[in-house]
């Protein structure tokens, strides 16, 4: 577990690190140093000679803890983790996994550096569940061994899946179902059609938790999980989200896409217990309604 210290007066970290522990060999704290087990007021990566202030909060990490810090991006949350699973709330505009553009900056590769704690020689990897858009936030599941992956994926229709979206304008009613047939063949935009031997039918049950003049948070559950589902179905019904050039919207108040992963009931690969898992609505959306 981390240790928290208060700084009473202006000093150096790292001598100020020396008197806080001096029963501790001087070489193993400037490895804390080194290796990123130091914070000040939550920032890492700072030199020896940091000038600390009266006030200040230094955090020594445990060695798990400095892991994560050191090979996870800041915003990146590891929420649950065991042998077969790990569970992370992504930030926006991360890559669940890579792309031609970009093959090193995904939540895939972070989760791949993370279980092999910076040896580049381990064999240990994940295996990715599913998918979030990059510009969408929120929980994401992805499995340690290939087993899991394979008892996730067989149960992945009836996993419960909610999302939030902030949108432009309200639904004509506060609750309902949105039903369609998407036509998923272009790799880089959906559209919703009439039935046919290529679409898939999309279903989602909806309901408005919150509104504003010009925007609603509606709160949605999936029943069925395809490409750019959400996004399609609100535009469809006149109510786009915010932030969502791509499918109509003229709005970006919040500076991103309007829709987060806000929670996963799914159950465990190897134990069968149904597991739960939150998330809240990002502040940057959160702010956007009073309540």
């Amino acid at each position: 577990m981390s240790q928290q210290l208060n700084v009473p007066a202006a000093a150096r970290l790292q001598d100020f690190l020396f008197a806080s522990f001096p029963a501790m060999k001087k070489i193993k704290v400037k490895q804390w140093l080194k290796f990123g087990s130091v914070l000040v007021n939550g920032e890492g990566g700072l030199r020896h000679d940091h000038a600390l202030a009266a006030g200040d909060v230094v955090t020594i990490l445990s060695p798990d803890e400095a892991r994560v810090a050191t090979v996870m991006p800041k915003k990146l949350r590891i929420v649950y983790e065991d042998e077969s699973i790990i569970v992370i709330d992504k930030p926006v505009n991360l890559l669940s996994i890579a792309s031609v553009a970009e093959q090193e900056k995904t939540a895939y590769a972070h989760l791949t550096d993370y279980v092999r704690k910076g040896d580049p020689r381990s064999h240990e990897r994940v295996w990715i569940v599913h998918r979030l858009d990059r510009e969408t936030s929120g929980l994401m599941v992805f499995a340690r061994t290939e087993e899991a992956k394979n008892e996730l994926q067989d149960a992945w229709d009836n996993v419960d899946k909610h999302y939030f979206a902030v949108v432009e304008g309200r639904p004509k009613s506060p609750k309902g179902e949105l039903r369609s047939h998407l036509d998923e063949r272009n790799p880089f935009i959906v559209f919703s059609v009439p039935e046919a031997e290529y679409t898939r039918e999309a279903v989602t049950f909806y309901e408005v938790v919150d509104t504003t003049p010009r925007y609603s948070l509606i709160k949605l559950e999936l029943e069925t999980g395809r490409r750019h589902q959400i996004r399609v179905q609100l535009t469809e019904i006149g109510c786009p989200i915010i932030g969502d050039e791509k499918y109509g919207s003229g709005a970006n108040p919040a500076n991103r896409l309007g829709l987060h992963s806000t929670y996963l009931r799914i159950p465990h690969p190897v134990t069968g217990k149904l597991m739960e898992f939150e998330s809240p609505l990002p502040e940057p959306l959160a702010r956007l309604f009073k309540s």
